[in-house]
């Protein structure tokens, strides 16, 4: 009868304590005060000056951002249209102690920078961060920053929507972003969106010209970037040099593809970048535009049906087999042109800083 009870008693405890680890796996419920007061003293304002010896009429340019301070060596995560080709960085930190900062690196692809902090930086709060993968719409989120030099400033809102894709490059569908309505203004760029736990869950970027709508890098996409620019001082990527799109139903119909063509789904080729390695092998992008509704299509391409043997069935596929490509990986491709299969191969270099990636940053206003 004793041992029963035991039993019961182990039992019992083993219930309790796995309700207990099961309450830990609820969703944060942490008073938005909560939140800032454990977010906003790993946040720091970045006060950037670029000189550009090529324009005269405005040679010195001034940016206010935000940061946050990941590592206890004084890392500093923030955008890179916050700093990228400055001069002079300055960061003060959330006790007022004003420091230099200089540029580890910068990837204007990702929009994603690390600053490193001089002087004593083991004491620095460092920031808590969440897991981006896990979040989920209509969370509660808080973004913290500087919107037009009002220091420590906070947002609230909820997430929107998640995997948005913005069309800033070529590169834009890989980096899919967090939507937020917690405003989002000049000077809040590089500060966290945090979740009610007071995690650090996205990187606040930008907004949109007109309505309540802001975006944020997920954090796990900005780790991973930033971890890749403290080792190789920069993002390094294969370069391929294509854009473009997967065929659906309505783009069928819009090329007048019949039933029996040749193949069922593919990437149709819009453009290709000069001396990149679908420019080296031939391929051809679209060149007759198109509008249909909101979607703009550059049609007439080359259109892309398998890599490495894989056949390309929708844009998870695609995302797939790049993400997994490095530099020095030798690709092979079949496609269509004028229903006409081809053929070819390449070996995929590293990519390079193209003008298109700076472009955007100069069209960024992080409270110039």
């Amino acid at each position: 009868m004793h041992e029963t009870f035991r039993s019961l008693a182990v039992i019992g405890c083993c219930v309790a304590l796995l309700g207990a680890s099961a309450g830990a796996e609820e969703p944060c419920n942490e008073p938005f005060e909560r939140v800032y007061s454990d977010v906003a003293p790993t946040v720091t304002r970045i006060f950037a000056l670029t000189i550009d010896p090529f324009n005269l009429a405005e040679r010195v340019q001034a940016a206010i951002g935000a940061g946050i301070v990941m590592d206890g060596d004084g890392h500093i995560i923030t955008n890179a249209h916050v700093v990228y080709g400055a001069s002079t960085i300055i960061v003060r930190l959330s006790t007022d102690d004003v420091r230099r900062g200089k540029l580890i690196g910068a990837d204007p692809v990702s929009d994603i920078a690390v600053v490193q902090l001089a002087g004593e930086t083991g004491r620095l709060p460092q920031a808590k961060f969440g897991d981006s993968d896990r979040i989920q719409v209509g969370e509660d989120v808080l973004a913290i920053g500087h919107p037009y030099g009002l220091t420590g400033s906070a947002t609230r809102g909820i997430i929107s929507g998640i995997g948005r894709l913005i069309p800033r490059s070529p590169l834009s569908w890989q980096m899919p972003f967090i939507q937020t309505d917690a405003a989002i203004n000049p000077g809040n760029s590089g500060g966290p969106l945090a979740n009610r736990c007071g995690e650090v869950i996205g990187i606040n970027t930008l907004s949109a010209p007109r309505g309540n709508v802001s975006f944020a890098i997920p954090i796990n996409l900005a780790r991973d970037l930033a971890s890749q620019i403290l080792k190789d001082g920069r993002v390094i990527r294969p370069w391929y040099g294509i854009y473009g799109r997967m065929l659906d139903a309505e783009l069928r119909f819009i090329l007048g593809m019949e039933s029996d063509a040749p193949f069922e789904q593919g990437l149709l080729v819009e453009t290709v970048e000069p001396g990149s390695p679908a420019d080296r092998i031939g391929l051809k992008g679209g060149s007759l535009p198109v509008t249909v509704g909101t979607e703009d299509y550059l049609i007439g391409g080359d259109i892309i049906t398998r890599v490495d043997g894989e056949e390309l069935t929708d844009m998870d596929t695609v995302v797939r087999i790049v993400s997994a490509l490095k530099v020095g990986d030798t690709v092979s491709l079949e496609y269509y042109r004028n229903g006409k299969k081809l053929l070819a191969q390449v070996i995929l270099p590293e990519r390079p800083l193209l003008p298109g990636d700076i472009r955007w940053i100069d069209r960024a206003e992080p409270d110039r």
